[in-house]
């Protein structure tokens, strides 16, 4: 065990440096080769964190949440050292010092990300969380009253008074440490890596226009669902009644699945899970029980999953949403399910979700919402000046840019005007309107054409993409060939994980960047003293009841049931936080969401919106943090404790 706390020294701070942190990792590793030996393998476990503490004990022991008997107790011990060549099992006489060693480690764990953190990268909440949870579910001090209630049952002590020691002692140091947490805030500007892409290797810049150089206001929502639910009624003729329905700004989330069939909006993990507690049917959630009933259980199979694309076709019954613009169309196919279950009025979902659809699109290819925000553009569009100040300074470093979008030229050049000025184009050397993404990427036959000013189109031969001109529809690989763009040279960015991103680092090997304006909100989120409170607790909880749960005695499992019913309280208060009925974009409660898995396999990198670029020179480089998988993890949040 003792010789575990010397190694978990070294894993833990392998990587730090020019810290206090990194002291102890350099003066770890200069007993690496003698790790046989028990007093140095003694004196690296207690003298290394002794020397540390010693520096800045009540820093250090404020930041364990800790008393300053951490600090009297491990020098105590250490007057009281053996001679070197007392064998191995002599440990055991300093088992209280290397266990507080220990509980050391685990800070470290935790904290390295917070306390020695870049200007930018503040804290990563998931890092520290995770830290956390392991220092108060696996501290030593939790361990040896387990060993003790195992020890004791055999003398027939109270188990039940032993298991709320250990409770209450977690909860203590749990809320010790939770004001430290919360003066750290992760930055909602920083742009984060989920693969290691350096700036420096970077030539030309590609963005998509809608949600990534103009971003909307919440009018434009409104105005999508006023106009579609109109044409339901005028079009195809649905009931007057829905007239009074409004659009309802925080009910949906992006990422969300709807099965056409059964006419059911939800959320789903990275596993084809479904998160119970967020299938809804119309504006009203659906039981549990009804849920798990319909699907036998909670899991969605692959073949009736949406398709590469999140579209539903070809006998898949699942929809899913990942377009910003969708947020609208989520919210008018619940209300009409209300509206038709409100009134009893039998209707087929398949239908229902067809014609919605077809609405939603007539809004967006009839040139209906670009008219209304062409002539009210200061309402619509919003941070214009960032997505300016970003352009203006990738041509100042001689970056090329261009333009890739689906929206009609009218529309991006009212949009652009109003950003950057009449001069837009200057600043991109190749523009191309209603591409058509995702075909773009996967079409060979579409050729380019050139649009005038006026809008016409003209019928000469493309040759060369010139810097100035308009060019429509296209394909990606007649891009490649006429400007030779190719490779991790490439970085594009755009808002829609499948249309903009997939096919780019799945074929052809451009980078990408994620925009995800939801990201701002929910780092906010989790920036505020009621989460971190809420979520520190709910892992040293869980961490609690892993390792209680082997004791099998009545009066033990009554004690582990109590505490998984108040987990179980909790864990829909962390998704009410961030959406009433979805919850965070994220996360379903552990695992990441299906959108997550997506996230990060298509985006080398993701933020809130382009601005962040401001932010870093064309030197930096992005690094994915590297957390441990679950067989990596010094500790082994699994491995149950022995009777």
């Amino acid at each position: 065990m003792y010789l575990m706390t010397y190694r978990r020294c070294l894993w833990i701070v392998g990587g730090a440096s020019a810290s206090p942190v990194g002291w102890l990792a350099g003066w770890l590793r200069d007993q690496a080769g003698t790790v046989p030996n028990a007093e140095v393998t003694r004196k690296a476990a207690i003298q290394g964190p002794f020397r540390y503490l010693q520096k800045t004990p009540s820093t250090a022991c404020s930041r364990l949440g800790a008393n300053l008997d951490l600090y009297t107790g491990c020098h105590a011990k250490i007057k009281a050292m053996a001679p070197l060549s007392l064998p191995l099992f002599s440990l055991l006489k300093h088992k209280e010092c290397l266990q507080k060693a220990n509980i050391f480690c685990n800070v470290l764990q935790g904290l390295q990300h917070r306390t020695f953190r870049s200007r930018l990268w503040k804290r990563n909440f998931g890092a520290v969380s995770h830290g956390v949870g392991q220092l108060l579910s696996h501290q030593p001090r939790a361990k040896n009253y387990a060993a003790s209630v195992c020890s004791s049952s055999a003398d027939g002590q109270d188990m039940t008074e032993k298991l709320w020691s250990v409770y209450n002692e977690t909860k203590r140091q749990t809320e010790g440490l939770i004001p430290d947490i919360s003066t750290n805030s992760v930055d909602p500007d920083t742009i984060f890596a989920n693969n290691e892409m350096s700036l420096r290797d970077i030539e030309i810049y590609g963005f998509d226009y809608d949600y990534t150089l103009a971003f909307y206001s919440s009018h434009l929502h409104t105005l999508i669902f006023n106009i579609a639910r109109d044409i339901l009624i005028t079009k195809h003729r649905y009931p007057e009644g829905l007239r009074k329905y409004e659009y309802i700004p925080d009910f949906a989330v992006r990422g969300l699945h709807y099965d056409v069939q059964k006419a059911l909006l939800m959320k789903i993990d990275a596993f084809h899970y479904i998160q119970l507690g967020t299938v809804y049917r119309g504006l009203h959630p659906v039981s549990d029980e009804e849920v798990i009933a319909m699907y036998e259980g909670c899991h969605i199979p692959l073949e009736i999953m949406s398709d590469f694309y999140g579209k539903s076709h070809h006998g898949l019954s699942m929809k899913q949403f990942m377009d910003i613009f969708s947020l609208p169309e989520m919210t008018l196919l619940s209300c009409v399910n209300d509206f038709f279950m409100g009134h009893n009025i039998d209707y087929e979902p398949v239908h229902l979700y067809k014609d919605v659809k077809e609405a939603i699109r007539d809004v967006h290819v009839k040139g209906i919402m670009y008219r209304a925000v062409e002539a009210d553009i200061g309402k619509y569009i919003c941070y214009g000046e960032q997505s300016h100040a970003v352009l203006k300074k990738l041509s100042e470093h001689g970056k090329k840019m261009f333009l890739i979008t689906n929206s009609p030229f009218d529309f991006v050049d009212h949009g652009m005007r109003y950003i950057v000025g009449k001069d837009w184009r200057d600043l991109f050397d190749v523009v191309i309107v209603q591409a058509d993404k995702p075909s773009f990427f996967n079409d060979r036959r579409k050729p380019f054409r050139r649009v005038t000013d006026k809008g016409a189109l003209l019928w000469d031969r493309i040759h060369k993409l010139e810097k100035g001109q308009i060019y429509k529809q296209g394909n990606l690989y007649e891009f490649l060939r006429l400007t030779g763009w190719r490779g991790s040279k490439v970085l594009y960015f755009g808002d829609h994980i499948y249309s903009d991103l997939a096919d780019l680092t799945l074929k052809h090997g451009w980078r990408t960047g994620a925009i995800i304006p939801e990201l701002r909100k929910e780092i906010k989120i989790m920036n505020t003293e009621q989460y971190v409170h809420m979520m520190t607790w709910l892992q040293a909880l869980t961490g609690l009841i892993e390792q209680m749960q082997v004791h099998r005695d009545p009066a033990s499992q009554a004690v582990v049931e109590e505490w998984i019913r108040e987990r179980d309280a909790m864990r829909p208060q962390t998704k009410d936080i961030f959406n009433a009925q979805f919850g965070s974009l994220f996360r379903t409660y552990h695992n990441p969401t299906y959108f997550s898995r997506r996230l990060s396999r298509f985006a080398d990198i993701y933020m809130a919106s382009i601005s962040c670029l401001l932010n870093y020179d064309f030197q930096h480089t992005f690094f994915p943090r590297r957390t441990p998988l679950q067989h990596e993890s010094p500790s082994g949040l699994n491995t149950p404790l022995r009777v």
